[in-house]
């Protein structure tokens, strides 16, 4: 009987599951399918830049033109040499390969099943590498490697502890202005924290943290200081953030608001404007044009403390282009390569994929950009 055969790196076959795995990744990934938009207009908290898809390199720099702070001339007093230079700073983020494969086993183990082997090696990998780019971004955006303390908890990481970065793209912590910490604050008013080691147990996620977080938002930076302005996104023509929290801190909102506040915030998500928005789609809700989420992989810590004993998470407060990502073609004008091959003198069926790309957090003037860490004690409530 006459039948169809694609053989191994078949062109058709390669561009087939090149585009497939792309696709699928990005349906998977957690990022990719809610904070991330193509181009330098996107109002998302993850930006993809595509200008080394089509052109040569392995470096994209963007600028922030920062704004004016001149005194202005009055009357008729000379303005001729008081002019005021255009400031900006300069960011960059680099991309390089990443690869992995499946080995589908010899001819006697494709005989004996009826899957479509080559259809499942896609679906894994497609899988694995939604959770490569996701840890990345975890790691990027939260400023921490798991090597980078001792108290780093996050388990079950793709990425072993000693990683330090990917593509000479430095994982850089938090600068002083672009973090906060839990006050405890439970109806009464106490000492914020400063610190990490300031924190105490008491320093949990609630509603007055979301609150200051938004005010911190929205006043600090822009003018005169030297403090790139957090950029709020834009989602049908209203001003939202994004609080992305570990699911324990998330736990501690809830108790702390309680039922009846709980479902307030739940009805503010549910009446926005924008709430078919990908930024809307599984929030928990919205505080003062917050919506928040929650994830496991958010950074967690057991090192904070005075007595370097309290578990804590650097919880993710987003606005516009906090992080950057870029692809570069691999060959195949996809964002992922496709390669199959055989080993054991044509026994065994190895498939390969790749990409070549760059994730970074946005950075400017030494000064994290679209991007506030809030650290809270977050504890197993289990």
């Amino acid at each position: 009987m006459p039948r169809t055969i694609i053989g191994l790196n078949d062109a058709k076959a390669v561009k087939r599951y090149s585009a497939f795995l792309a696709v699928d990744t990005a349906k998977i990934g957690y990022f990719s399918k809610k904070f991330m938009g193509r181009g330098e207009n996107a109002s998302t908290p993850i930006q993809m830049l595509s200008q080394l898809e089509s052109d040569a390199g392995e470096q994209i720099t963007f600028d922030l033109s920062m704004q004016m702070k001149m005194q202005p001339v009055e009357g008729d007093d000379t303005l001729e040499g008081q002019e005021e230079d255009l400031r900006f700073y300069t960011s960059q983020v680099y991309i390089d390969q990443m690869r992995g494969g499946v080995n589908t086993g010899g001819r006697m183990t494709r005989k004996r099943t009826m899957h479509n082997l080559r259809d499942i090696a896609r679906r894994r990998q497609s899988e694995w590498w939604a959770r490569l780019f996701d840890e990345l971004f975890f790691m990027y955006l939260g400023g921490y490697t798991p090597g980078a303390a001792t108290g780093f908890q996050n388990s079950g990481f793709i990425f072993p502890n000693t990683y330090t970065g990917f593509a000479n793209n430095t994982i850089t912590a938090p600068d002083i202005q672009h973090v906060m910490y839990g006050d405890g604050t439970t109806g009464a008013v106490v000492a914020l924290a400063t610190s990490k080691a300031a924190l105490t147990t008491a320093g949990k996620m609630g509603r007055s943290l979301v609150e200051r977080a938004a005010v911190k938002a929205m006043t600090q930076g822009g003018g005169a200081e030297e403090i790139p302005q957090l950029q709020p996104i834009m989602i049908d023509g209203e001003e939202h953030f994004v609080l992305l929290m570990h699911t324990y801190a998330a736990y501690d909102l809830r108790v702390e608001t309680g039922t009846g506040g709980w479902t307030d915030i739940q009805k503010a998500a549910a009446a926005a404007e924008g709430k078919n928005n990908p930024i809307f789609k599984g929030g928990l809700g919205m505080i003062n044009n917050v919506v928040l989420h929650m994830h496991k992989n958010v950074l967690r810590f057991t090192d904070y403390g005075a007595g370097s004993n309290v578990a804590a998470a650097r919880n993710l407060f987003l606005g516009e282009q906090a992080a950057i990502c870029a692809f570069g073609s691999p060959g195949t004008n996809l964002r992922f390569d496709w390669y199959e091959t055989t080993r054991d003198n044509g026994n065994q069926v190895v498939i390969t994929s790749s990409s070549i790309f760059g994730v970074t957090k946005t950075r400017f003037n030494s000064k994290d950009y679209g991007l506030l860490s809030i650290d809270t004690a977050a504890a197993d409530p289990g």
